[in-house]
């Protein structure tokens, strides 16, 4: 396989059983709905309130398999579409090892939903930039949602979002979701990205130390031969060279595999290693 092209999910893998067995693994029941939406972002960027938009408070509540955290789903119809939407954890990063940034990296990671909405404060760009590009290197299935925007305009805080989307290369949509603004708009990017069957491949960072890519080819070459359902060999790759534990034990142990391979049987709980 060549490394730029990276698996995406097209309309086919949707509704296929192998991905409702890969979703099982992760705690989630997608039988009622025809697209899952994943919804992440920093702690206090009013994450909450947008899934409460989007959903109009339909909701259950529980704690993902084998931890104390919680979790919140819901779902909402549009143009006879079926949404579950699932509310990852708030983090900042994708790459530290508290359990909130382990259950939100995992579920991108391996459930692989149809897109991704990375909720943004639009009073410090800055900050939230850091997850958003994390998340992109990931998958490209993503939707901006610029949340805050009257907040930021009340500080004179002006974006440019028409620039900012053509330089992160996904839709950014304004919003002030306690007021309901913009929340129209960002149902109808985030349809239009599930219904979307061509490859998007994830962004991808410049590489600047020399070796690098050598070494970073040759870790996922072995990893595409050790466990070929692996999605993203790439970032997985660039993982173990940064000497992150968590996902080194789980190459170790096998259980990166079992938990990226669709035809495996779904466990009760996710591997303790990327849990």
């Amino acid at each position: 396989m060549n490394h730029a092209d990276l698996h995406e999910p097209g309309a086919a893998c949707v509704t296929c059983p192998s991905r409702f067995s890969q979703l099982r693994k992760l705690g989630l029941r997608i039988t009622d709905s025809d697209h899952v939406i994943a919804l992440a972002g920093n702690p206090n960027t009013g994450k909450t309130t947008v899934f409460n938009a989007l959903t109009g408070l339909r909701m259950h509540t529980g704690n993902w398999p084998g931890k104390t955290i919680s979790r919140a789903e819901g779902g909402f119809s549009y143009d006879g579409k079926r949404y579950k939407l699932v509310d990852l954890p708030g983090t900042y990063s994708l790459l530290s090892a508290s359990p909130d940034e382990e259950v939100a990296r995992t579920f991108l990671l391996f459930g692989q939903p149809d897109v991704t909405v990375i909720v943004a404060d639009a009073t410090c760009m800055e900050r939230n930039l850091n997850l958003i590009l994390q998340v992109l290197q990931i998958t490209r299935r993503a939707v901006v949602c610029l949340n805050l925007m009257d907040e930021a305009r009340a500080h004179a805080i002006e974006i440019d979002v028409r620039n900012l989307a053509r330089d992160l290369g996904v839709p950014v949509v304004p919003c002030a979701a306690r007021a309901g603004t913009g929340i129209p708009e960002l149902i109808r990017e985030i349809t239009m990205m599930a219904a979307r069957t061509d490859a998007l491949a994830p962004r991808r960072l410049p590489l600047e130390v020399p070796g690098l890519r050598l070494a970073l080819d040759r870790v996922e070459a072995d990893l595409q031969d050790a466990f070929p359902h692996l999605p993203q060999p790439r970032w997985v790759a660039l993982r173990l060279l940064e000497g992150d534990r968590d996902i080194m034990d789980a190459v170790l142990s096998g259980d990166i595999g079992a938990l990226a391979d669709p035809l495996a049987l779904p466990r009760e709980t996710i591997p303790r290693s990327l849990s």
